[in-house]
């Protein structure tokens, strides 16, 4: 059995070692300063970044962009999911294609959303809620599909009708795959964002670390990574959180006491 504050220490202990591993590293000259700036400096550069409100700019246009975006895409998703799900002739006829279309980069179609919705925010928004749409679908069909039969056989034992089946059976039983499948098209929003903000934005965490690339400023990169490595940190657990306030028959999905992540 697991102790958690062991765990705990661990979990903070790791990422302080490899820190002060990579300073040493920057001291000893095993890495150039040039590309691998120091620690230290990466953390004055951030604390100066945020204070003088840079940070704070940059990402409230690159969160604005995703939560817009994954709200679309999650909505369309989910419906779509959901209808897949539960209409097998829809989901043979459909499945084939999404599958398909779901492995296109959707960074390379960039340029064609670019070409439907223009410049502005509309098509970094378009290819977040395109990104978020795929993940979405595939995850929720397949969490639909996926439910226990005897569940469902249970259901029509006690003559539920068919929207009492979804209700009370189907919906229930498929929503932990589903926010599972929230966490990662999350994810993958703020990586497609990031990705779009590159070559299609003037502000947002991507451009300012394309930036910093481009006036060779690497200690400010690191400093945009580190707020990249927040906000995914904190949209994991915000679904997480929702996740357990829609779901409150769950056990808790935290590591403790040797219990078993359930998504």
């Amino acid at each position: 059995m697991s102790d958690p504050h062991r765990d705990r220490l661990l979990a903070l202990g790791a990422p302080i070692f490899l820190v002060g591993l990579w300073e040493l590293a920057i001291r000893t000259g095993v890495l150039d300063a040039r590309f691998f700036p120091p620690p230290s400096l990466v953390i004055l550069t951030f604390w100066r970044l945020l204070t003088d409100g840079t940070l704070a700019a940059h990402t409230a246009a690159s969160v604005t962009r995703v939560l817009a975006g994954f709200a679309i895409g999650a909505a369309a998703g989910l419906a779509a999911g959901l209808a897949l799900g539960t209409v097998r002739s829809l989901r043979v006829a459909l499945e084939p294609t999404i599958s398909a279309l779901y492995v296109i980069p959707k960074v390379a179609i960039l340029p064609l959303v670019m070409l439907i919705f223009g410049l502005g925010e509309a098509s970094k928004i378009a290819i977040i809620a395109i990104a978020t749409f795929f993940i979405v679908v595939i995850n929720t069909t397949a969490a639909v599909v996926g439910v226990e039969p005897l569940y469902i056989e249970a259901g029509r034992a006690f003559g539920a009708r068919r929207l009492q089946m979804f209700a009370h059976i189907i919906l229930p039983g498929a929503l932990p795959a589903i926010f599972t499948g929230m966490r990662l098209a999350l994810g993958t929003a703020l990586i497609v964002i990031i990705a779009a903000e590159f070559v299609a934005a003037k502000d947002g965490i991507g451009y300012f670390i394309w930036f910093a690339w481009n006036t060779l400023r690497p200690e400010e990169m690191f400093a945009g990574f580190i707020v990249i490595g927040a906000l995914g940190m904190l949209s994991y657990e915000v679904v997480r959180r929702i996740g357990r306030r829609v779901m409150p028959w769950l056990e808790d999905d935290r590591p403790r006491g040797g219990r078993v992540d359930h998504g």
